[in-house]
């Protein structure tokens, strides 16, 4: 098996659907990959989005295991194995790599706080020798609103150094521009960084990035991949105001019930609404608004409902 390419481009964690007891849906989840791959989108299973920490490790290297065998190409998927026991770490990135997946989206360990550079390296360091394949690409994930576990510049570079065909790229989730750029003005040699939500997709793009890892994209696909493939273009401007209205509007309510919600309205499938607690669907005030909110700005998402 040889080596991956570098991802660059678009990609979404992937909303997970459930069953009505609560089980993962997997063909509800092979249908909706299959979906977001005929939109020019990749797949970041097990993303914060997709619910990834509402998840057993065993839940996700069956979800991994259905999607190969439902036709998703590996190359195409970017699961999240970042977790707080190591093994677990270890088990889910060696299952991903043996999959053939094109990269792991990597979460530092994010219970502990306060803990050290040496320390959030020796996690790396730990989970890239023991998974020992050198096939293996690791993503970082930044996402301190969340985790409240920076990865600082140093660390970043700290693994690029010692692990240079490995550690690969990095998702900026902290929500600031200027901690983007940080990273894009550090000079690291092809490493892929991309912005955490499209808002800063046009910019990122302006400066070096390779794309965006956005929650939206699982309802907006194709618009905010046309302007990843059409940034350098006179219209770049103002498809990136285009999408910041869809996100703000996803925004307004608590973001992965909306992603799902709108699932549900698009594609005739009210069983998407089903979320795992403590997450909890919208309510009916919230899904009327939502519903009003996207009818009045002519919002589709086509092809959804021939998919499901």
């Amino acid at each position: 098996m040889s080596a991956p390419d570098k991802f660059s481009g678009v990609l979404t964690p992937v909303i997970t659907p459930f069953t009505d007891d609560l089980a993962p849906d997997a063909e509800r989840l092979i249908r909706q990959c299959k979906w977001m791959l005929s939109q020019n989108v990749g797949l970041a299973v097990f993303g914060t989005n997709s619910e990834a920490n509402s998840l057993s490790t065993d839940e996700k290297i069956e979800l991994m295991d259905r999607l190969i065998e439902g036709g998703i190409d590996p190359k195409r998927m970017m699961p999240g194995t970042g977790c707080c026991a190591l093994s677990d770490s270890v088990k889910l990135t060696a299952h991903a790599a043996k999959l053939g997946c094109g990269g792991t989206l990597m979460l530092p360990p994010f219970y502990y706080k306060g803990v050290s550079d040496d320390g959030l390296y020796a996690s790396y360091s730990e989970i890239i020798q023991k998974v020992g394949d050198a096939n293996l690409r690791i993503y970082l994930y930044h996402i301190p609103p969340i985790s409240n576990v920076p990865l600082s510049l140093g660390l970043i570079e700290r693994l690029i150094k010692d692990y240079p065909d490995t550690v690969v790229g990095i998702k900026d989730s902290s929500g600031e521009w200027s901690n983007t750029k940080a990273m894009l003005d550090a000079g690291w040699d092809d490493f892929r960084i991309f912005a955490g939500a499209e808002s800063f997709l046009l910019d990122n793009m302006r400066n070096g990035g390779s794309g965006c890892i956005s929650a939206t994209a699982n309802v907006n696909p194709a618009a905010i991949h046309n302007l990843y493939a059409n940034w350098q273009s006179d219209e770049a401007d103002e498809l990136q105001a285009g999408l910041d209205v869809v996100r703000n509007i996803f925004q307004a309510y608590p973001m992965i019930p909306a992603l799902k919600a709108a699932a549900a309205i698009y594609g005739d499938d009210p069983d998407w609404c089903r979320v795992r607690p403590p997450l909890m669907a919208l309510d009916e005030a919230q899904m009327a608004g939502l519903t009003q909110d996207l009818k009045a700005i002519d919002f589709a998402m086509p092809g959804l409902k021939d998919a499901a």
